[in-house]
């Protein structure tokens, strides 16, 4: 399904240093989170409305075929273990998570979820990524709201993890 771009890019982000245009606009803390349909690794549907009383987190990156992607899946799986009633999402591959022994991470994909990029304002219009997502993460409160949001300034770099982890535990 190919994914559809907003008339106007307003964020930016940056790849080794160089400017990544972002297709819309980056969530803002303080909004509704955007009812969104994932993959699930059993091809099953994981919707944001299923996880509702839950804190959720939302792990986004471009590709697992990175080091950094790789790396920031295996310290939200750790710091998971110790957040009560909050689910990590990350767009990991469930094969990953099998051969790595991460279980405490849903694992999930926007393949067929052609809505969830622009809703966020995480699809990268542009630079050697385009097309794909953008490092992000997102934590929504148990009601659905936004308590947190980074958007990675540099996609090689790894999100700040503590002010995931304090944004979950104030919520």
């Amino acid at each position: 399904m190919k994914r559809q771009k907003n008339k106007k890019t307003m964020t930016t982000t940056k790849f080794k240093g160089t400017p990544v245009h972002i297709d819309g606009e980056f969530i803002r803390t303080g909004a509704q989170a955007p009812d969104f349909e994932l993959v699930k690794g059993d091809l099953s549907p994981l919707k944001l409305s299923d996880l509702k009383g839950k804190r959720v987190v939302l792990n986004i990156f471009p590709s697992l075929d990175t080091g950094v992607c790789a790396t920031s899946v295996r310290k939200f799986n750790k710091l998971a273990s110790s957040l009560p009633d909050t689910v990590v999402v990350a767009f990991a591959q469930s094969r990953f998570c099998t051969t790595e022994g991460i279980a405490n991470v849903v694992p999930a994909s926007d393949f067929r979820a052609a809505g969830f990029a622009g809703a966020y304002g995480v699809l990268m219009a542009d630079g050697p990524l385009a097309g794909l997502l953008a490092r992000a993460v997102v934590v929504i409160d148990k009601a659905g709201k936004v308590v947190y949001t980074q958007l990675v300034p540099e996609i090689t770099e790894e999100p700040d993890y503590d002010a995931a982890v304090e944004a979950v535990k104030a919520f």
